[in-house]
């Protein structure tokens, strides 16, 4: 049974404002000829057959009239188009939430079955409880990260503020990154430093670093080599992740950051994921009034993300608060 072909939402727009102004330039053509011709001898031939004020009016008041209907055709058929995209991000979404819950979920039941079948030795049935546990650990942090995403949208998520100094904070969630994500000294980097104070959330850095980590992880051919690169300025402090994986083509990257947003990727088409990471990454750092953003050469030139954050200034007079927590 052969599929019906569906059309192009914007060929037929693109088509159907066409038919609309050729139709328009029509009546444009046929109203200046005719008024110059009854201009030049319509008064001779007949002479209360001629054009008035009322006749120019009328033609501006179409045009008008015409235009702001295109006009409206136009803003209509935009959000119609971003409803419509965002609607296909959306299914994209739950297909990979789906696939991100059954993974852990079909691993779960697996080790529940063999435990309940049969007899497990006691090393076994430990390896299993711990593996269980990872899996467990990787949907409540599915379903923290889809809550989270929400209660920051409606400015209600509980950001704990606390004064830090930098340098010792990233280098401690990174050790615990690398841990996480088997990375060996030589292929996570660390670069500079940052002998300055930023007041952070400490559980959000961790998740954007975590974050950058893995997509360095996931879009790396082979062995993944990242660099992490820290400085201090007056104003602000500096965290660029880089990595040397596929890269990002110039087009794609302001698309990084949206909500639901996965790019095709040719030499890694089977990673999989819900198109939450950065998006999350980019709230969380406008939460603390800083800016994130992408470099990358294009295809195979490998990509880095660069964060920027205010650096802390106690007031005069006032107590710096180090490890005191603030709630926003």
């Amino acid at each position: 049974m052969n599929k019906r072909r569906r059309l192009n939402p914007i060929l037929v727009f693109v088509l159907a404002q066409l038919a609309w102004f050729a139709l328009l330039g029509l009546w444009i053509y046929w109203y200046v000829s005719n008024y110059i011709i009854f201009t030049e001898v319509g008064e001779k031939l007949y002479p209360q057959l001629v054009f008035s004020s009322k006749n120019i009016a009328a033609l501006v008041g179409g045009l008008v009239l015409l235009v702001a209907i295109a006009t409206g055709m136009s803003l209509i058929f935009g959000r119609l188009n971003q409803q419509i995209k965002l609607t296909g991000m959306y299914d994209n979404f739950i297909a990979s939430v789906t696939h991100e819950l059954k993974s852990p979920l079909a691993s779960l039941q697996l080790y529940l079955e063999t435990l309940q079948s049969r007899e497990v030795p006691p090393a076994r049935r430990k390896e299993f409880l711990n593996l269980m546990l990872q899996d467990a650990g990787r949907l409540h942090g599915l379903i923290n990260s889809i809550l989270e995403i929400a209660g920051l949208e409606e400015k209600r998520s509980p950001f704990r503020y606390e004064v830090h100094g930098v340098e010792p904070l990233v280098r401690g969630l990174l050790a615990e990154a690398a841990a996480q994500f088997r990375l060996s000294p030589e292929n996570l980097e660390i670069r500079g430093r940052a002998p300055c104070d930023c007041r952070v959330d400490r559980e959000a850095l961790k998740r954007v670093l975590n974050n950058l980590i893995d997509n360095a992880v996931k879009y790396s051919p082979g062995e993944a080599r990242i660099s992490v690169t820290m400085a201090c300025g007056p104003r602000r402090f500096t965290l660029e992740v880089a990595d040397r994986g596929i890269g990002i083509s110039p087009g794609d990257q302001k698309q990084l950051f949206k909500k639901f947003r996965r790019l095709y990727q040719p030499d890694s088409p089977s990673v999989k994921g819900t198109g939450l990471g950065l998006y999350w990454v980019r709230e969380i750092i406008h939460a603390h009034r800083g800016k994130v953003g992408v470099r990358s050469r294009g295809r195979r030139q490998g990509t880095a993300f660069i964060i920027e954050l205010p650096v802390y200034r106690p007031r005069h007079g006032g107590r710096r608060g180090r490890g005191k927590a603030n709630e926003r």
